[in-house]
């Protein structure tokens, strides 16, 4: 197999332990024993989620609990705002527009957050909008958006307020209770360090309300009154066929979370995104966003003049067996981008910085090398490594 370290936002690194999971016999999914299963995974994610609240597990990718979170509470014409300021916020308002909603958008440049104001001000003008849809941690641009701040907002209106910590959960903040959050997603396969294809979501009761209100909901497998009827049961189920195996991996991966303790996991993805942005600078290369606004997950950084993407990320990933990401949309081929959520330690980022200073300094670059796998070291104190 490929053993090309991955440094990209997710998929991410998978520990043996999670892999040899999925290695268990299947087990009928309608049994006593899976219903066991089933009940501690989702128990440990609102764990994670920081929730009192029911947490439901979606086969599919993180997209599928967006879409659940939006198909589930909509009705034709419905009013969403969406914050777009990269990728996913752009498929939030996507989603909204595929169901029949009317899509309204704060577009924020890229690169930079949203400034949770703005959210109140539009809410102010428009008190018929139904939800508000914001991306924690943007991927595609590298900048967290602040969902303690907007959370705080939307405490003085009745719109819902769903949150996509589809790369953030188990990476940084997030406290969907304290935080306010109605509707909160997450996907499997990047800081929660489990293969990909597993989704989760939980809901307040006031989304439920929300949710029992739309008479015909537009979606048929994301349905989530089912996957609420299915979770009370006994013993508890989903309604349609799940990926056990998957479910297993999932569980054993939480476990790993608690494990390591949620707070100290969060600290190692700080510390990680603390030594990246540090690593970038010691190379004379420039952050994409603002590093204020600087996502704790994954680090996006521009090009360097007179490199294309396909020597920088081509030579790291054919020569040094290093996959970093590209840009997306408009910023294809003006941006990289490194992960550093699920397992990455500052061994991963040694590797990784050390393949770097080589390709630029085969690029043609004057790079004094061992300077940013030393701004890697320096930034983990002895006690930390």
């Amino acid at each position: 197999m490929d053993e090309t370290l991955l440094m990209i936002p997710g998929p991410t690194r998978v520990a043996q332990r999670v892999l040899k999971a999925m290695s268990e016999n299947i087990v009928n999914h309608r049994s006593a024993l899976f219903g066991k299963i089933l009940t501690e995974t989702t128990e440990m994610m609102s764990d994670v989620f920081r929730t009192n609240n029911k947490s439901y597990l979606l086969t599919g990718s993180g997209t599928a609990a967006m879409e659940a979170a939006v198909a589930n509470i909509i009705e034709p014409g419905d009013k969403i705002l969406s914050v777009v300021g990269g990728k996913f916020g752009q498929r939030f308002a996507q989603i909204v527009e595929a169901f029949g909603g009317e899509s309204i958008r704060i577009d924020v440049e890229w690169g930079r957050a949203v400034n949770p104001d703005e959210i109140g001000y539009i809410l102010e003008e428009n008190d018929d909008i139904k939800a508000v849809t914001v991306v924690h941690n943007e991927t595609s641009t590298g900048v967290a958006n602040p969902i303690k701040e907007i959370g705080k907002i939307m405490a003085d209106y009745d719109a819902l307020y769903i949150v996509d910590t589809v790369s953030s959960l188990g990476g940084d903040e997030v406290d969907v209770d304290g935080y306010g959050i109605d509707i909160c997603v997450t996907g499997s396969q990047k800081c929660l360090a489990a293969p990909p294809g597993m989704a989760a979501i939980t809901l307040s009761d006031d989304a439920w309300r929300v949710v029992e209100s739309v008479d015909n909901p537009r979606t048929y497998y994301l349905n989530l009154k089912k996957y609420r009827k299915s979770g009370d049961a006994e013993p508890p189920e989903t309604p349609y066929t799940p990926a056990v195996s998957l479910i297993y991996a999932m569980h054993e991966a939480l476990q790993v979370i608690m494990e390591e303790g949620l707070s100290n996991r969060i600290k190692r993805h700080k510390l990680a995104a603390e030594a990246t942005r540090n690593a970038v600078k010691a190379l004379n290369l420039e952050l994409f966003p603002d590093e204020s606004v600087s996502s704790t997950t994954v680090t996006a950084v521009n090009l360097p003049e007179g490199v294309t993407d396909g020597e920088l990320r081509g030579t790291m990933r054919n020569k040094y067996h290093v996959e970093l990401a590209g840009g997306q949309d408009h910023l294809k081929g003006k941006i990289f981008r490194i992960g550093h959520m699920g397992n990455i330690t500052h061994r991963e980022l040694i590797t990784t910085f050390s393949a770097l200073e080589m390709t630029l300094r085969e690029l043609g670059f004057e790079v004094e090398m061992g300077e940013a796998v030393a701004a890697v070291a320096d930034t983990y104190l002895p006690e930390d490594v």
